[in-house]
């Protein structure tokens, strides 16, 4: 498969159900002590994240999404307790996933995301969002996004489609490993690409 697409994503949120309304309602009523993922993202991407969070929630990972989880913070008047939140959602998230979509070079707290996670844990990726329909095999990156992995969805055999975290076409490691074993990308003979 190739990178989640903005069209893919989109759609998830357009499909989404009922059940899966009263199952965020009651993710933001509950007291969360971890979680697997830090989605960072620009809110601007509402409808690609809103999919990201599905797809993620759905292979049983427990994923961080502000205005889903605390929806009770007011993005147009950050405060200092605010702030110090979303530090403390950082601090007890296994990994930060930077999702980069059409807005993502907008936001302000994106980088700022990254930066406190890589300094911290440094388990950080890259989860690309294609604006195309035919969306590439792999991810460019730009800048200093380039030392990050990037995460793609695979088929594998006899397991369905899993997560892969990329460092290069010959050097990753199954999501799982990574996030739950803190197994880093190794050389591998299968291209996923």
């Amino acid at each position: 498969m190739s990178i989640y697409t903005s069209n893919y994503l989109k759609n998830l949120s357009q499909r989404k159900t009922v059940l899966f309304s009263e199952q965020v309602l009651n993710e933001s009523k509950k007291t969360h002590t971890s979680f697997d993922i830090f989605l960072s993202h620009s809110f601007l991407d509402k409808d690609e994240v809103e999919g990201l969070y599905i797809e993620l929630t759905n292979q049983g990972y427990s994923v961080y999404v502000d205005w889903i989880i605390d929806p009770h913070l007011d993005r147009t008047n950050v405060t200092k307790a605010s702030a110090k939140l979303i530090q403390n959602r950082l601090k007890i998230s296994r990994s930060l996933l930077l999702a980069i979509s059409t807005n993502a070079t907008v936001s302000k707290w994106m980088p700022w995301e990254l930066g406190y996670v890589d300094g911290n844990t440094n388990k950080c990726a890259i989860i690309p969002v294609s604006r195309s329909e035919y969306a590439p095999n792999s991810y460019a990156g730009a800048e200093y996004l380039t030392i990050y992995p990037f995460i793609k969805k695979v088929p594998t055999s006899g397991l369905g489609e899993k997560l892969f975290v990329i460092e290069e076409s010959l050097k990753y490691i199954i999501f799982d490993n990574w996030i739950k074993l803190g197994e880093q990308p190794k050389a591998q003979t299968i291209n996923i690409f």
